[in-house]
């Protein structure tokens, strides 16, 4: 059993041996697999090595062999360690029970433990063969895998931009495909923004041809100026001494007048002056406006074109009658990838809109909305906030509700989102959403006060403040007498309104349980100072109390309406007699 054992341990390796070149592909490990081979049947044959059988001669020369693989193995060294590892153990394990097998026949005749010592050799010979088992199965698995590697190797080039494993998934190569596609539209796009070169170089032609026209212009506008300031000396020169009565020589007046005027300079205010008095009251003449205004869309396009997105922006903000400073450049901006890093080319584009915007003059109403979404998007409140205190949005009920809405999304910025939606809806005259707005800051005596001393509210406006921000305290000050004047609300009115809806029930019993807890007094006097409120709805209020299980609340309430005569007025109000109409028998 051992002799096979290791015979079987021999043909593994040399099997091994002769099927390991083909997994490699290199030229130089094939040479090197077959110098080990002429180098096995060399050794043997010097050695003189049986060819069947256990040899200690042929296991050494299968061992250096072996190292040597494993010495320019790179990636697997440590598997095959293991595996040279686990002949070793096989080799030795099998002499070792190859002496004591003989050491046991020296013995059979005095031993009596060798039936037993046999089957304990036998189970371990058993244990030995399955652990080569074990090993035949790992370096299969090893062979499959270094396929795979080198398949995996060769596929890993199939499509830029995709791993190996994203290239076996469809759902990334669908999401690779519509990223490419996406890629493709927004190329295809910029392109049609694009101009030839030979275009290009000769707009740049024309356009520096342009401003040397202009210098020669300008230089020669000067010259003019010059000539008109000279001109304009000796004509009031002259005036002066027309007027004079004791006139000098006309001859020695010009003399003086050319001699001061050798000695002067155009000043910048003599220029300006002169600029005014040229052209104030003309209509400039020989000036194409339609030419102008192209030139000048040219140069924003030249200039986004380039990706120079800050000076297209300052370009557009500050063009001749607004031209540019509209919804269509915003969508231009808007159109931009943010894969530059630091501001939008939309925000830099409504910040110049900002910063050019004359002094009492405000954005539109649209452009408005818009600044305000693309600031919220990009965190930056501050400009919001800079553009509302400065008065340079125009106000709007959509603007109001995008920062309030921003407001119940971000706690963070939340107070000051919804004092500038306060301020838009105050500016639209929109009340009840002015009040909502103060309610959602926590500014509830204000909202009261503001909806008290507010014309305009109606009592179903101020419900519908209370359905959208249920407070007790809100509550408390709608329905209740302040500083001498009437409620706002009618307290039965409000609590029969509150306890029809399942969602508000319970705001009208802390009410309810807010009054009877001051004493009994305070309920009553809310019940008869009520003068929108008949006994029939206030006896509602109680049988509904009585079904939500409140019958303390439900007594309490039919204990004051009883204890009311059935004669006396019950409130100072002449319109309080709706309380005497029904009398309880």
């Amino acid at each position: 059993m051992c002799e096979q054992q290791q015979l079987s341990c021999s043909n593994l390796t040399e099997k091994e041996s002769s099927s390991t070149p083909d997994i490699l592909v290199s030229g130089a490990d094939e040479s090197f697999f077959q110098s080990l081979s002429k180098f096995i049947e060399h050794e043997k044959e010097y050695l003189q090595c049986p060819e069947e059988g256990p040899d200690e001669l042929r296991y050494f020369i299968y061992r250096s062999v072996f190292n040597k693989v494993i010495g320019r193995a790179t990636t697997y060294k440590r598997l095959l360690l293991t595996i040279k590892s686990g002949y070793d153990d096989v080799i030795r394990e099998l002499q070792r029970r190859e002496d004591g097998v003989r050491e046991s026949q020296r013995s059979l005749v005095a031993s009596t433990s060798f039936p037993k010592s046999l089957i304990t050799c036998q189970r371990r010979a058993t244990h030995l063969r399955d652990r080569l088992c074990v090993l035949q199965r790992e370096t299969a698995d090893l062979k499959q895998e270094i396929r795979r590697q080198q398949s995996l190797k060769e596929q890993s080039t199939w499509i830029p931009g995709v791993t190996v494993a994203e290239s076996e998934d469809p759902e990334a190569l669908d999401r690779h495909l519509k990223h490419l596609k996406a890629h493709r539209d927004t190329l295809i796009d910029k392109k049609s923004h694009c101009i030839s070169a030979e275009v290009k170089a000769e707009l740049d032609t024309k356009l520096q041809t342009a401003e040397l026209h202009r210098d020669q212009l300008s230089a020669e506008n000067c010259c003019l100026k010059e000539l008109f300031k000279r001109l304009r000396f000796v004509s009031d020169r002259l005036s002066d001494w027309e007027e004079e009565t004791s006139r000098v020589p006309l001859e020695e007046l010009l003399g003086s007048t050319v001699e001061n005027m050798k000695h002067s300079t155009v000043t910048e205010d003599d220029v300006s002056s002169i600029s005014v008095e040229l052209f104030e009251g003309e209509e400039p003449v020989g000036v194409d406006e339609s030419k102008v205004l192209k030139d000048y869309l040219d140069r924003f396009m030249e200039l986004f074109d380039a990706a120079k997105y800050e000076e297209a922006a300052l370009h557009a903000a500050r063009s001749p009658r607004g031209v540019l400073r509209n919804l269509n450049t915003m969508e231009m901006f808007r159109g931009i990838s943010d894969d530059q890093g630091g501001i939008h080319p939309l925000l830099l584009f409504f910040q110049a809109l900002l910063m050019t915007l004359p002094a009492g003059d405000k954005l539109s109403a649209a452009l408005s909305v818009e600044l305000v979404h693309c600031a919220l998007q990009h965190s930056d409140t501050q400009l919001i906030n800079h553009s509302v205190t400065h008065n340079k949005l125009t106000c709007s009920e959509d603007l109001g509700d995008i920062l309030t809405e921003h407001a119940q999304k971000n706690t963070r910025v939340a107070d000051l989102c919804l004092a500038l939606a306060t301020v838009s809806y105050e500016a639209c005259r929109l009340d009840r959403k002015t009040a909502l707005s103060m309610c959602k800051r926590g500014l509830i005596h204000n909202a009261a006060e503001f909806m008290n001393n507010c014309k305009s509210l109606t009592a179903e406006d101020c419900m519908w403040v209370l359905s959208r921000s249920p407070s007790l305290s809100l509550l408390q000050l709608l329905t209740e007498a302040q500083q001498g004047q009437a409620a706002i609300l009618s307290a039965g009115v409000v609590l029969s309104s509150l306890l029809s809806d399942p969602q508000q029930q319970e705001l009208a019993l802390q009410l309810l349980d807010s009054s009877v807890s001051r004493g009994r007094a305070v309920l009553e006097k809310l019940i008869l100072e009520d003068i929108k409120t008949s006994v029939d709805e206030w006896t509602n209020v109680s049988r509904v109390c009585s079904e939500l299980n409140r019958a303390d609340l439900s007594g309490v309430i039919l204990s004051v309406l009883l204890d009311q005569s059935g004669t006396r007025l019950l409130s100072p109000d002449l319109e309080g007699v709706k309380l005497i109409e029904h009398i309880y028998l």
